[in-house]
């Protein structure tokens, strides 16, 4: 009965996340928004790692690993995320960042050799880049140029995103998930803080509201730490294939939330293409159950969406 509740409350922060950073956007420039949150999570991720006394890595092979898969996952994936939010929905842009399982489906099977396309993945991966070009298709015409590139953005995130994903399953499998998560924020901030201050000026001099400062806490606390702590839970205490569905849940609540609280409407042609997107995520989590099932893959986080 916990865990049940613990995978509802963690769909429904992974959910709403897309919600506060849409919000947040009203006041604070993206690039810095994004570094910032991840300056105060990687504290905190930080002191947990060394209040657990958690290893520390010595290869410089693994940091160098926590290194590039931090500026693909956090500089570059929610930097893009982040600025491409302002120009479109939150529903919107979660449905595009689903993405991520497609694109790392096509990046494991020429990195990992366990990891083979099969007919039911070609049609996951079909469908989700699909879904894509039909939201794509007339929205230069409609929304105009800023929402096109916006989507393309995101989209562009979430492909550097599944790569992360794709070497940190081949090389870091090893390393502690705590550290990890601490290490590739503090690597991604970094770059997201000089060209956030290059660009947007002087943190300090940002219109600061009380809806910011909140947007800013929430995606800190709750939608980074807590989540993470509470992900980790999971993962031991229900069958990991139930975790992967997720992936599934989150999107639906962020439209969902986006329509409620934003009044954000979507158009068909957003509803159609994420219709395929989700069906072709769903082939993919199907399979991968099916797999795990059978004593094959196992999840790690997709630590380059909004799960951390």
């Amino acid at each position: 009965m916990r865990a049940r509740i613990v995978w509802l409350l963690l769909c429904a922060i992974w959910g709403s996340t897309w919600l506060f950073i849409k919000l947040g956007l009203r006041d604070l420039p993206p690039i810095s928004f994004a570094g910032i949150r991840f300056v105060i999570a990687s504290l905190i991720l930080l002191a947990i790692v060394f209040i657990r006394r958690r290893p520390i890595p010595r290869a410089p092979g693994d940091w160098a690993l926590i290194a590039a898969t931090g500026v693909l996952a956090f500089a570059i994936n929610y930097g893009l995320l982040f600025w491409g939010e302002q120009y479109i929905s939150s529903g919107l842009a979660a449905l595009l960042q689903t993405t991520i399982p497609a694109f790392g489906l096509l990046i494991a099977h020429l990195h990992l050799p366990q990891e083979r396309l099969t007919l039911v993945k070609v049609c996951g991966v079909v469908l989700g880049i699909a879904g894509v070009g039909v939201i794509f298709s007339n929205q230069l015409s409609v929304e105009g140029p800023l929402a096109l590139w916006g989507s393309a953005a995101i989209v562009t995130g979430a492909f550097c995103a599944a790569y992360s994903n794709v070497l940190i399953k081949a090389r870091g499998g090893h390393l502690d998930p705590a550290l990890m998560a601490a290490g590739q924020m503090i690597c991604g901030l970094v770059p997201l803080l000089i060209v956030g201050i290059l660009t947007e000026g002087n943190p300090l001099l940002f219109h600061w509201t009380p809806l910011a400062i909140f947007s800013l806490l929430y995606l800190v606390v709750v939608g980074s730490v807590v989540a993470f702590m509470l992900y980790y839970w999971l993962v031991r205490n229900m069958d990991v294939t139930k975790t992967m569905l997720i992936a599934l849940v989150t999107p639906l609540i962020a439209v969902i939330l986006g329509m409620i609280v934003l009044d954000e409407r979507l158009s068909w042609r957003t509803v159609l293409g994420g219709a395929c997107i989700m069906s072709g995520i769903g082939l993919i989590v199907l399979r991968r159950i099916k797999e795990r099932a059978l004593g094959g893959v196992t999840p790690i986080p997709h630590a380059g969406s909004d799960s951390v």
